[in-house]
């Protein structure tokens, strides 16, 4: 059985733990980051199978983290979250090469299934 890896990447602690959790729950292997930058630095980019990062993150955001992401990986699956409400955002993300926008609250199940969809 292949245990796919997901990055997430999300400041805000306490949703970045219950997402993580959701993930661990249904078998994923879940690598956090509080940034951008902490993933890109971390030299783990190789090792995901698909990236999971809000939007709104302290310097580097989502998008940006996106296009940075793809140039080493452009066939990486991504999908941005955010809890802005401005659909520019969302359709931004997907021009950008996201696969799927999410806006917070996520349905659990909508996101799962992007998941599964993606990998």
């Amino acid at each position: 059985m292949t245990i796919f890896r997901l990055a997430v990447v999300e400041d805000d602690v306490s949703f970045r733990e219950s997402l993580e959790g959701l993930l661990v729950s249904v078998g994923y292997e879940v690598l956090p980051y509080l940034s951008a930058e902490d993933l890109l630095a971390s030299e783990r980019l190789q090792d995901i199978d698909c990236l999971i990062t809000d939007y709104g993150l302290q310097g580097m955001n989502g998008i940006d983290l996106l296009r940075a992401v793809h140039v080493v990986r452009a066939e990486l699956p991504v999908i941005i979250i955010t809890a802005r409400s401005e659909a520019t955002i969302l359709r931004d993300a997907l021009a950008a090469g996201a696969r799927r926008a999410f806006t917070k609250p996520v349905d659990t199940s909508d996101l799962l299934m992007a998941i599964t969809a993606v990998l």
